[in-house]
């Protein structure tokens, strides 16, 4: 019985071993196949590991309804042609040493020959490292990128000698947490002490005879290394000063997720002008739903996605699938079944709440990220608007929806027009009566805080108004009297 256990194992691990793919053969797969989402009646088993972006293990959301009527509009990320690929790209550069970010980002666009491109977060012209550079449509995504948290590589070189290496391996663990931080002399900001948080520090080599070391640093957007090691000399007790630096991580893209030179986006656009090949360009180039790949995802139906891209409010009808963990007020992505990145939105629900209702708004849109008209219009096409339509076509209401003459009595009693006011009286009313009870509380509950401070202004002001009434009611009362004595004494001119 054991051998025949051990003979069916094996088979079984060789199996798998057929099954998994290698990492080289992933790229061609994803590019080849057909990535999509599809309306199907029954749960389909399938394995979406291997996915590629947003759509990456979308078998493990969880499903709100799995029907809605595709449409051919929109495309894979990694299937848009080339002008559009270009347009809706970033590139992971390796930043070079001595001209400044925005000299590199300027150069970048007259070499893709773009209209926009932006970066996520500034070097120092003698850094060298990751520097997202985003084009055109990406640039949308540059707010979210420079806030992102960063990692670097230093060195600090240290003015006297220490005693060994724990000391300066435990100075630097000692400089984590909310630190205080003043900007260096040459900076392009105002020098102000502002707070900035230290994640993660260790040293990863000491040389005692050059004293430099080598340092790792997971940190907070806007953080001064230069500050972090002239404080860490301080720390020590001999003084130093940053050597040389280098990102290592920006966002969620590091060193070794496709790094590429100045001269790989060069060759890549010089291929594509003169031997019409894409394929160095999509190399260098990624899709911008590739900086999206760590958020929550919420999938919408085709249908309602220009609504989203025209600002509408994001529904709960209009949902297919949404992630486990969504929390209240953290970014989402908000895509459609081909996995293209409509916007990101500030959940409204969380996955609990979706799960349970019927209605609602699930998300506040943050930034849309698609065109408009990517997707057609597919709003005002319900029972009661396309019935809307045909009246006015036949003359029963004006060009603009309102009743006429001819109105059916039954559409004036019953219709209720939501986009005016006269619609929204009621629901506006009882807001505004929330409002003021909500302030009224809010008043209530802060007016103990300064009693001594507000009530003898209340009191000045009250004797104010009483003094200005006192002296406008006997003036009125004069002119009225006035005006009377003068009506009757007026002469009789037409007599004369």
């Amino acid at each position: 019985l054991c051998f025949c256990f051990q003979v069916n194992s094996a088979k079984k691990q060789k199996k798998k071993k057929e099954k998994t793919v290698a990492d080289d053969e992933v790229g061609d797969i994803q590019e080849s196949g057909d990535f999509l989402i599809k309306p199907e009646s029954k749960v389909a088993s399938l394995d979406t590991s291997q996915w590629p972006l947003l759509l990456k293990n979308f078998d493990k959301l969880n499903i709100r309804t799995a029907h809605y009527t595709p449409l051919p509009n929109g495309s894979n990320p990694l299937k848009r042609n080339i002008q559009d690929y270009v347009r809706t790209g970033f590139i992971n550069l390796d930043k070079p040493a001595n001209p400044s970010s925005h000299e590199v980002v300027a150069w970048i666009r007259r070499i893709l020959r773009v209209e926009k491109t932006g970066h996520s977060g500034t070097l120092d012209p003698k850094v060298t490292g990751c520097l997202i550079v985003c084009v055109d449509r990406a640039t949308r995504l540059v707010k979210s990128q420079q806030s992102a948290g960063k990692e670097y590589v230093g060195i600090v070189r240290l003015h006297n000698a220490i005693e060994n290496e724990h000391t300066l391996a435990r100075g630097i663990e000692t400089l984590t947490g909310a630190l205080f931080q003043r900007p260096p002399l040459i900076a392009a900001v105002k020098r102000q002490l502002r707070v900035r948080t230290v994640y993660e520090s260790k040293l990863i080599e000491y040389d005692p005879e050059r004293r430099l070391g080598i340092f790792w640093v997971s940190c907070e957007a806007g953080t001064y290394i230069r500050t972090l090691c002239v404080h860490l000399g301080l720390l020590l007790g001999v003084g130093g000063q940053m050597q040389e630096l280098r990102r290592v991580r920006s966002g969620v893209l590091g060193e070794r997720d496709n790094l590429v030179t100045m001269h790989d986006v060069l060759d890549a656009q010089w291929q594509y002008d003169h031997n019409k090949d894409e394929t160095y360009l999509r190399r260098v180039i990624y899709p911008l739903e590739k900086l999206l790949v760590s958020h929550k995802r919420l999938v919408m139906k085709d249908s309602a996605v220009n609504a989203i891209c025209y600002g509408a409010k994001i529904m709960l009808p209009g949902v297919l699938r949404y992630e486990d963990g969504i929390e209240m007020n953290q970014d989402i992505v908000v895509i459609t079944t081909k996995g293209e990145a409509i916007c990101i939105a500030t959940a409204l629900m969380t996955t609990a709440v979706i799960s349970t209702c019927d209605h609602g708004v699930v998300a506040k849109i943050k930034r849309v990220i698609m065109e408009r008209d990517t997707y057609p219009r597919k709003w005002g096409l319900g029972p009661k608007a396309s019935q809307k339509k045909m009246m006015i076509q036949k003359g029963l209401l004006d060009k603009r929806g309102k009743a006429n003459d001819s109105t059916p009595s039954d559409w004036k009693e019953g219709y209720v027009d939501y986009s005016s006011c006269d619609g929204l009286n009621d629901n506006f009313s009882i807001f505004q009566r929330k409002r003021e009870d909500s302030d009224s509380d809010a008043a209530a509950a802060s007016a103990p805080s300064t009693p001594s401070a507000e009530d003898p202004k209340k009191e000045k002001k009250k004797k104010k108004k009483e003094k200005k009434q006192k002296l406008v009611e006997p003036a009125a009362e004069e002119a009225e009297t006035e005006g009377e004595v003068g009506f009757c004494c007026w002469p009789d001119w037409t007599a004369v």
